[in-house]
């Protein structure tokens, strides 16, 4: 008795891992080697597909597909020259094999030969019996090159001729994103949507453009066709709750993400935009409720601990924010976003040294923002810790040369540390950058803008007559 296709890969592969587990050797034909390879391949397990690869010639030395395995291994582990050197072997016997010429363009593709792997590619699209994914490796190559126009027509090409192919629809209109042409994009959906009334993946795609565009109406509309077409379909849901959002139906917004929440699994994206409604709404306490859940649901999500610590921040109970952001950073200490909100609460509360602290972090994981030099400096002042202020500037006009700000705040900085001539250089650079900021040393450093010498350089500057 025949067994049915699944049946006999399901029995197939029982017999091959019996045979690794007794170290029997039982006899596969090649088509059954090919089968267990493909299924190990898809899984991920690298190890046994090898492994299998390896049998399967040893019973059939001769096997092309088993061999075109093989040198996809190669490539796969980046053995480029051992592939490439199959290859050439395997072509001198298979001028008409579609995979040898897919496999070589893979090793092109691998070493950024783009141009070299499309020529190849357009050889294999003339012997092939499945167009449809030698276009979509061509398509993939202009990807690579940033040739997004070509890249688009391939992918066309493919939705022509299967229009349930939604890869290479989702491809079709990131070339469109790509180059901005929003407008075009919404005309080929609705192009492709005159054919195919209820596909929700075109609907859904329709609305991301009017949601780029601002037209939100439209988007709404277009989202709700998704949703008619599919009533189970989560991303326009989750789509349709950021229209919401915008258009400040913050109760209705609230449903759509809500109703994901029945679907499937709860998503931290939803709770949290539940949370954020509730928050525009003046609920407060239902906003912190979801936010808790979403930092419950996803650990790793910087916006729920954001959400939290902010909440508590603007209810200025800076303990419980400074408790909130102190377990995000245990999770998670190279986020920036965290430790700019440890400086600030940690301000707040007067703790300084935990403040610098903050700021020295934020800048140490690359957040070079110019209110970040200068607060850090400010506090170095407030510590004593001069040279320190000092040296933080220099890194800072590194970034933001002929700036007044810090300019001014290395004229106090140098006056403390009686380097008098720096003071000087530094306050002239400053009102000649921009006067308006000599503020700062009358509010940092008010003995130094006192100096009869310091305001007799002000008022020169204000009337160059004097």
């Amino acid at each position: 008795m025949q067994l049915p296709p699944n049946e006999h890969d399901n029995f197939s592969l029982s017999r091959f891992e019996s045979m690794l587990k007794t170290n029997s050797v039982f006899f596969f034909d090649s088509e059954e080697f090919e089968d267990i390879i493909q299924f190990y391949l898809e899984n991920g397990k690298i190890a046994l597909a090898k492994k299998a690869t390896k049998l399967g010639l040893e019973q059939h030395p001769s096997a092309t597909n088993l061999k075109l395995f093989q040198i996809e291994m190669h490539i796969f582990e980046n053995e480029l020259d051992v592939a490439e050197s199959m290859l050439d072997e395997l072509y001198s016997l298979e001028q008409s094999n579609q995979e040898v010429y897919i496999q070589k363009a893979n090793i092109f593709s691998r070493r950024d030969d783009h141009k070299n792997a499309i020529q190849l590619l357009e050889q294999a699209l003339e012997i092939t019996n499945d167009e449809n994914d030698v276009m979509a490796l061509i398509g993939m190559e202009y990807l690579f090159l940033e040739d997004f126009e070509n890249a688009k027509l391939f992918f066309m090409k493919c939705l022509e001729n299967d229009e349930e192919d939604y890869s290479a629809l989702y491809n079709i209109i990131y070339c469109f994103e790509f180059l901005e042409q929003h407008e075009e994009a919404i005309d080929y959906l609705n192009d492709f949507l005159d054919k195919n009334p209820y596909s929700e993946v075109a609907w859904h795609q329709v609305g991301k453009q009017y949601y780029i565009l601002k037209d939100f109406k439209k988007a709404l509309a277009a989202f709700d066709f998704a949703i008619i077409s599919d009533d189970r379909f989560i991303g326009a849901y989750l789509e349709k709750g950021k229209v919401q959002e915008k258009l400040k139906q913050y109760e209705d917004a609230i449903e759509s993400y809500t109703i994901t929440l029945g679907l499937d699994d709860p998503t931290s994206f939803a709770l949290l935009r539940i949370g954020k409604c509730y928050e525009k709404l003046g609920n407060s306490e239902l906003a912190l409720q979801f936010y808790t859940k979403c930092v419950e649901e996803d650990g790793l999500l910087d916006k729920g601990w954001i959400a939290i610590t902010d909440h508590y921040f603007k209810k200025k109970n800076y303990k419980k924010s400074l408790y909130y952001i102190e377990k995000a950073i245990n999770i998670d200490s190279e986020n920036v976003r965290y430790w700019k909100r440890y400086a600030r609460i940690n301000l707040r509360l007067h703790l300084f040294e935990e403040a610098e602290h903050g700021y020295r972090r934020t800048l140490e994981l690359g957040n070079y923002e110019l209110n970040t030099w200068l607060s850090r400096c400010d506090l170095l002042l407030k510590l004593g810790e001069f040279e320190a202020a000092v040296k933080n500037l220099l890194q800072a006009s590194e970034f933001y040369p002929e700036n007044a700000e810090i300019e001014f705040r290395f004229a106090g900085l140098y006056n403390i540390l009686t380097e008098e001539r720096k003071a000087v250089y530094h306050l002239k650079n400053g009102l000649k950058f921009n006067r308006e900021y000599v503020i700062i040393i009358e509010e940092l450093f008010p003995n130094f803008f006192q100096r009869p010498s310091v305001q007799q350089i002000i008022e020169k500057h204000k009337n160059p007559s004097l």
